[in-house]
């Protein structure tokens, strides 16, 4: 388990049903904004598309620390997220990262 006071990472790789790609990216989109306006410690919210894979997204998080990620986990956003892309996705698979080393904008 990550130390409270170091950086807590996770990334997520989706696979989209088909058809359901703008809406999983419009999902996405709103859910970036509640990121920004409310979750000072998020500090990386990122989905990427997958080049040559257009039904795969891969979203990058990076938090101040595992509470701001439990924070995260509370948010309406976060919650709405969570519910609605289950219509969305044929797959989802999730790694939890503890930072071993590296540069990084921050003191931990």
């Amino acid at each position: 388990m990550a130390q409270p006071s170091r950086p807590f990472a996770l990334v997520v790789r989706f696979i989209i049903r088909p058809g359901c790609e703008i809406a999983f990216d419009d999902l996405v989109s709103r859910t970036a904004d509640g990121i920004r306006a409310r979750e000072p410690g998020t500090l990386v919210y990122a989905c990427h598309k997958v080049e040559g894979a257009a039904r795969e997204r891969i979203i990058y998080e990076l938090y101040a620390n595992r509470a701001a990620f439990e924070e995260h986990n509370t948010q309406v956003h976060t919650r709405h997220f969570l519910a609605t892309r289950e219509a969305l996705v044929e797959a989802t698979h999730v790694d939890f990262l503890n930072l071993a080393d590296g540069k990084i904008p921050f003191n931990t």
